[in-house]
């Protein structure tokens, strides 16, 4: 063992390892960029999680690719060969120094990460300064195994819908509900997600920023129906998204006095605004 190990200079096998590593981890981190990991962004909060996710992959590559060379340098060069089965390694003692930085590097990346990431979460759950004023509440019920939600109409009655549709660039708060088991209140192209939970009403903003059909998906496992409970969401222009919010709101008039009580997007008025829409998401 000692004359394998005179065999490679310690420095050398050191650079080797630090240039190997080098262009893996860069070759990593630019596949790792290359990736389209997420459906397109249709949110105002889509850009902040999607840089969050560009610097963990940035972060983890080298980390995976140090790990690796060591594993493997070590398996090579140290390794048992026939005939030493009963040799004992040489007698070694702790190195504190390397110890202790082994050990404070990872916590202080730790800590930055996380506290990068809870400023992005606070930032992004954050209401728009004029929220106030133009925000706009949905009311998001999950059930087995659809999805349904509630409007404020323009005559500040409430009425219901089993389509989604949102006004490009306005915030929106939902306030999600469960009917029965927990769910998970998912639009991908939005990045935001939440569960659905019985007795307690949980919630999110989202602004969307670009008008298009996007899915809503249910992502907490809630029964054999589970992967059929599926919606769209409908971003329309903002003068759009008027037009079908007083349409909706006057077929909801007679229902309102005792005829269904609901009104439903396959209505004349909901389908008839998103028809144009491309399937962006």
């Amino acid at each position: 063992m000692e004359e394998r190990r005179e065999g490679r200079n310690s420095r050398t096998v050191v650079i080797e390892m630090f240039v190997l590593g080098t262009i893996a981890s860069l070759a990593g981190i630019a596949v790792g960029l290359a990736i389209e990991w997420f459906p397109v962004q249709a949110s105002s909060q889509a850009g902040p999680i999607d840089t969050l996710w560009d610097v963990l992959v940035i972060c983890s590559v080298p980390i995976f690719v140090g790990v690796v060379l060591i594993v493997v340098y070590a398996a090579v060069l140290f390794r048992q060969r026939p005939g030493e089965e009963n040799l004992d390694g040489p007698p070694i003692h702790g190195n504190t120094t390397i110890e202790i930085v082994w050990t404070a590097i990872p916590a202080l990346l730790l800590v930055v990460l996380c506290v990068y990431a809870y400023v992005v979460l606070r930032d992004i759950e954050q209401a728009p300064a004029q929220a106030a004023t133009t925000e706009m509440k949905v009311d998001v019920y999950g059930e087995q195994f659809a999805w349904t939600f509630k409007y404020a109409g323009t005559d500040g009655k409430p009425f219901t819908t089993t389509q989604l549709y949102l006004p490009e660039g306005r915030s929106v708060k939902f306030d999600v509900h469960s009917k029965d088991v927990i769910h998970d209140f998912w639009v991908p192209a939005f990045r935001m997600k939440i569960d659905a939970v019985p007795g307690i009403t949980t919630g999110y903003r989202v602004t969307a920023t670009r008008p298009g059909t996007y899915p809503v998906v249910c992502a907490e496992l809630c029964g054999l129906g589970h992967a059929y409970m599926r919606q769209t969401a409908r971003v329309l222009p903002a003068e759009r998204f008027d037009a079908w919010l007083k349409t909706e709101t006057a077929e909801a008039k007679p229902s309102a006095e005792g005829a269904t009580g609901a009104t439903g997007a396959s209505g004349a008025g909901g389908s008839g605004e998103a028809e144009g829409e491309g399937d962006a998401g």
